[in-house]
């Protein structure tokens, strides 16, 4: 182990985080010290171990041991994690994760009570708004006092296409009735089938409209079925109350999934979407309503509150101004106080979250942080890291696992883990200063100063796909013509509306596929091998070297462990909280029982398959579909993954890399990738350039929405969005080859790509 670390305290300190025998998930025996209140960068290959190390053993550690300062009254409620796999660790303090999960993904979570901005207006409002209509909860849409009492402060009412919920073709006997949970032999089909208001043998598009509205649209009614008395309740009027009246993120996903497809939002005509009453939207501030205010851009918001001069509110206009500014500073200007929290992306949510630790009064805290540069311009990375340097300064302990060299570059330490993924990672190979990453020879010390170069030949493009008048979201009437037959990248700071643009514009055209970041639809049990479809050749292999059934070698049939039905985990579902996995008794986590584990493949059995990542599974399938399937995994840059890791362990970035290396198989056409970087090491980003180049070779079109310099200087052709965010943004500021921008742009993407290539002597 290479090991340098001038930047530390001495071992002995308190001054230092001890971390001792570290061995979660592919940590190999690491022992090192981080130095307190510093910005720590954890560098490395994806799949190095970085996350286990900050994530899995350092921040659940803290978090383990302050659950165990709670009662054992409480503790019964909360979910108990299992300590890290580490000999020894000294001297932690609280540890806030501000991670890029979705946060507060129901409706009623905003931008604004994410950041307690909107509750700090709210109390402006009840203190200035003329007329005087009460308490700040008089402004709250999630109080009865404040909400609209029609769409009751959701500010959309839902309604039912009532044609999905039926099929007109059958009768009640044949299984009209489409909606999950309502079956033939379902009790409440039995109550329709049987209710006497139509002959349930009967087709539904015979039915006369008096039946059709039996049907669908009765209110409660008694009816008698046999000896039971029982009510009877409108198709329509029954899966409104039971689903459409909850709220979307509390159903199960097969529900939410059905709700999505048959509900149709509009506008609450009562409110006009404000989701507040009558009273809370008379009562205005310098001329506004807090409707208006919460529909503000913040760094339009930001100005109108610095106008807010009266004393007695002098100290929470303070506050909320130093709230607003941060978003500003951030580069969220461009969002609203009434955005809701759930169309955030990952970045996005994470900086929001940052914000609010940004405010609080609690010091020697550690913060650690994934990758938080991800969806930002490089004229937002600056920004990120003067927040960073700022909980620093605060008296903060900063960790942050990251890629970008822009932020390592600030770093008092680096760890650098490696050097490779899985197996061949989980070591240090550096730790210490910036200086001495760059001359300890590790890769990423190597890929530090790494620039990539303007091509020497730009492709032709041989047609173009036009993009006329779009006005989604902040575009302003754009018009633009996307080439084909060439790598178009397209640019511009967060909230310029590139997304809007390729997103809104180009995706569902024929023969364009989009490949993005989210969520894969799947439960606990999908993996890279079920998802991607490798799973079916390997069963065959099975099957035919055993002379047994394929069905056997999956989880998922017959093969699988009685006890944990082939998850391997045991599910304890808490009522109050998120539940408890524990691994399985019976299988030990492999997920099949012990017959199928007696059957082997050139030695190896199925889990023992499923455990390999996808380099070491190359190497055991040389041939065949298996192989083809593992080689396009490779090129994605995911040789790392494990065959058997879930789905939902997966980031976004992984997420986007495997579901690109099964639609390559596809022949699409163009396809449109968003940030593909995420996630990505400095030496992977060059793997990714090549395939880039394949694609467009193979006579693809590949149009890429991305921040990284190296990707832009790789196009062939770049659209560049801007000139800022929001209504700032919106509009094409460049069209040309990487070289025109930067001999003659003026945007901000051109001023940091001339930067970035002055670096490596371009």
């Amino acid at each position: 182990m290479d090991l340098h670390s001038p930047a530390a305290a001495p071992a002995d300190s308190h001054d230092v985080i001890k971390v001792r025998g570290a061995r979660e998930n592919n940590l190999a025996d690491v022992s090192l010290d981080i130095p307190k209140r510093r910005l720590t960068v954890f560098s490395g290959v994806s799949g190095s171990g970085k996350s286990s190390l900050v994530f899995g053993t350092i921040a659940a550690e803290s978090q383990r041991l302050i659950n165990e300062t709670y009662t054992a009254f409480l503790q019964s409620f909360m979910a108990t994690p299992s300590r890290p796999d580490v000999d020894a660790l000294h001297n932690l303090s609280a540890a806030i994760v501000v991670d890029q999960e979705r946060m507060g993904v129901n409706s009623r979570s905003t931008v604004g009570t994410a950041t307690d901005a909107y509750a700090m207006l709210r109390i402006v409002f009840s203190r200035l708004g003329t007329p005087h209509i009460g308490t700040s909860s008089a402004f709250s849409f999630n109080s009865p006092e404040g909400m609209c009492p029609k769409c009751e402060g959701i500010g959309r009412v839902s309604d039912l296409d009532v044609t999905r919920l039926v099929d007109a073709e059958l009768s009640l006997n044949q299984g009209a009735i489409i909606v999950p949970g309502f079956t033939v032999d379902a009790w409440y089909t039995q109550v329709y089938r049987g209710s006497g208001f139509f002959d349930p043998d009967k087709k539904l598009k015979d039915f006369t409209p008096a039946e059709w509205d039996d049907l669908l649209h009765k209110p409660v009614t008694k009816v008698k079925i046999g000896t039971s008395n029982l009510s009877y309740e409108g198709l329509a009027v029954k899966v409104r109350r039971m689903f459409l009246e909850k709220d979307r993120e509390s159903l199960k996903p097969g529900i939410r999934a059905f709700v999505d497809s048959v509900a149709t939002f509009a506008k609450c005509p009562a409110c006009d979407g404000a989701r507040l009453n009558p009273a809370a939207l008379s009562a205005t501030v310098n001329g506004r309503t807090i409707a208006e205010c919460s529909a503000m851009q913040i760094s339009d918001l930001a100005e109108f509150t610095r106008d807010i001069r009266d004393e007695s509110v002098r100290p929470l206009v303070a506050n909320l101004s130093g709230t607003l500014d941060s978003l500003v500073e951030i580069g969220l200007g461009y969002l609203s106080l009434d955005r809701e929290s759930s169309t955030l992306s990952g970045g996005e949510a994470q900086r929001v979250k940052m914000v609010r630790h940004l405010g609080s009064s609690l010091t020697d805290i550690t913060y650690v942080f994934d990758e938080p540069t991800v969806g930002l311009h490089p004229h937002d990375i600056r920004r990120m890291n003067n927040l960073l340097l700022l909980l620093r300064d605060k008296g903060n302990t900063v960790l942050v696992v990251e890629h970008k060299p822009e932020t390592i570059e600030i770093a008092d330490h680096v760890v650098d883990l490696g050097p490779g993924a899985g197996p061949n990672g989980g070591r240090i190979c550096y730790a210490g200063d910036v200086a001495g990453l760059r001359a300890s020879g590790s890769l990423t010390g190597r890929h530090l100063d790494h620039r990539a170069r303007l091509r020497d030949r730009v492709r032709r493009p041989r047609g173009h796909l036009s993009i006329t008048g779009a006005s989604l979201h902040n575009l302003r009437n754009v018009s633009v013509d996307v080439p084909l037959g060439v790598l178009t990248v397209v640019t511009g700071v967060a909230g310029s509306g590139k997304s809007s643009l390729i997103h809104g514009s180009l995706a569902g055209r024929d023969g364009v596929v989009t490949v993005d970041q989210s969520a894969i639809r799947g439960s606990r049990r999908s993996n890279p091998a079920t998802y991607t479809g490798l799973l079916d050749s390997v069963r065959t292999a099975f099957a035919k070297a055993n002379g047994v059934k394929p069905a056997l070698f999956s989880a998922n049939s017959e093969g699988a462990c009685p006890n944990c039905k082939g998850i391997g985990l045991i599910y304890t579902d808490l009522a109050m909280m998120a539940g408890v996995a524990s691994v399985c008794e019976e299988c030990e986590g492999k997920r099949f029982t012990p017959k199928v584990l007696t059957y082997t493949l050139r030695g190896k059995d199925i889990s023992e398959v499923l455990a390999m990542s996808v380099a070491e599974a190359r190497a055991f399938f040389t041939s065949g579909p298996s192989r083809a399937v593992l080689d396009r995994l490779s090129d994605v840059g995911l040789g790392y993954l494990g065959l058997g890791q879930p789905l939902t362990t997966l980031s976004g970035g992984e997420r986007q890399r495997l579901k690109l290396a099964i639609r390559m198989a596809e022949k699409a056409g163009t396809y449109i990738l968003d940030e593909p970087t995420t996630g990505l090491h400095l030496a992977d980003v060059d793997q990714l350039l090549g395939l880039l180049d394949r694609l467009v070779d193979d006579g693809n079109s590949v149009v890429v929405i991305e921040h990284h310099q190296a990707v832009m200087a790789h196009a062939d052709w770049i659209i560049d969005m801007g000139p800022g965010a929001g209504h700032d943004g919106g509009r094409v500021v460049f069209t040309g080859t990487p070289a025109d921008l930067v001999a003659h742009g003026d945007s901000l993407t051109a001023r940091h790509l001339r930067d970035y290539l002055h670096g490596s002597g371009a």
